[in-house]
């Protein structure tokens, strides 16, 4: 892990090596954001304008990012953001994820639209699975979906406000991105100039919205991905979460909140947790930046219920920032897939030892021992 850090001592540095190695439809798929992607640079900017105050000379201190959220303790407040069809990115990414998160004591959470299942992945993650859900607009499919969720071990149940209709993705179309991936002679040069991706793909077959497929079955990969487009998502009221609280006996986050009214509503119908988030900026371009709105919504329900954090975020020093301003937990994304994207199965642990790092170097510069007490220090 020495030489990796090394070679390898910032997310960015695993960005421009997944860059490299993955296939230009992979790489367009993670790195895009909507419309002019004007959201998803806010929120880097933004993110960057959030000033910490050290606090010096208090002799040695040993910080700790032990934190412990819904009764299951972390080795620190991080975790890993869903992505749906994420095999897209790197074949077998939740099962590595999954498996990389249980070990180092991270939270991962598995879309109902990546391309592995919760009986696949939930049982590699054990306390540190999470499922987000897209609200099936059906209720037996709703029903049945959370069965095999609660079956599978998942004890949280992240439900996604942000997606009332798929966004415009001008960049995924440039690069000629479809669900499922369309065969093409252009397709195959970038699968052979690529041989790691290949060859994953190669272990753990095309990706495919593995989870909702059975609800189909014997029809193609084309009308799996029909129904995923008119069956999940567009349905979410709070009634909707209301709904879901009598069914869920777990926890219950609602992610994709921007508002405090949101918020506060949402804890009105039963949620445990807000998670604050513009989906990374791929859904909507003129959304404010993720964390301009955070201090609002730790100050309205704050005290209640956590407050989660994603969107921009690239460095330790970025999740203390969120954590400056109110979140309890940080989520990140694309820092995890690139990392698989540059190393491989093994990325996903080293993404994490970077964040977690920087998250441990900026409490010592500022004199925290734990990571509640870097809200004494923003400016």
């Amino acid at each position: 892990m020495a030489d990796l850090m090394d070679r390898f001592p910032a997310i960015e540095d695993l960005e421009r090596r997944a860059k490299r190695r993955l296939p230009h439809f992979s790489w367009e798929y993670l790195a895009s954001g909507t419309g002019d992607e004007s959201a998803m640079h806010r929120n880097r900017s933004a993110l960057l304008d959030v000033e910490l105050l050290p606090q010096l000379m208090k002799g040695v201190i040993e910080p700790d990012t032990r934190t412990t959220l819904f009764g299951v303790e972390h080795a620190a407040p991080i975790g890993v953001a869903p992505l749906g069809m994420s095999g897209l990115i790197w074949p077998g990414a939740d099962q590595a994820l999954a498996r990389t998160a249980r070990a180092n004591g991270f939270a991962h959470v598995l879309s109902t639209v990546a391309t592995a299942t919760p009986e696949d992945v939930g049982p590699l993650a054990g306390d540190m699975g999470w499922f987000q859900l897209y609200p099936p607009r059906d209720d037996a499919l709703r029903s049945d979906l959370l069965d095999r969720v609660e079956g599978a071990g998942y004890r949280t149940l992240v439900i996604t406000a942000d997606v009332p209709k798929g966004s415009r993705r001008e960049r995924q179309r440039k690069a000629h991105i479809r669900v499922p991936p369309k065969i093409t002679p252009r397709l195959m040069w970038q699968s052979v100039t690529h041989p790691a991706w290949s060859m994953a793909v190669l272990r753990h077959g095309i990706p495919r919205f593995r989870t909702i497929e059975q609800y189909l079955d014997g029809t193609s990969l084309t009308a799996v991905a029909g129904f995923v487009g008119a069956s999940l998502g567009g349905s979410l009221s709070f009634d909707y979460v209301a709904e879901v609280r009598a069914r869920w006996t777990g926890n219950i986050v609602v992610k994709g909140i921007l508002d405090p009214a949101d918020a506060r509503r949402s804890i009105d119908v039963g949620a445990d947790a807000v998670w604050v988030s513009n989906h990374g900026g791929r859904q909507l371009e003129a959304s404010p930046a993720a964390i301009s709105c955070l201090p609002a919504i730790a100050a309205e329900i704050g005290d209640e219920v956590p407050v989660l954090f994603d969107s921009g975020v690239r460095s330790g020093a970025d999740i203390a920032r969120a954590i400056s301003l109110g979140a309890d937990f940080v989520f990140a994304g694309r820092p995890f897939y690139f990392g698989l994207g540059a190393l491989g199965a093994d990325g996903g642990g080293h993404a994490y030892e970077i964040l977690h790092d920087g998250l441990l170097n900026v409490m010592h510069q500022t004199g925290c021992v734990r990571p509640a007490e870097l809200r004494e220090r923003t400016r």
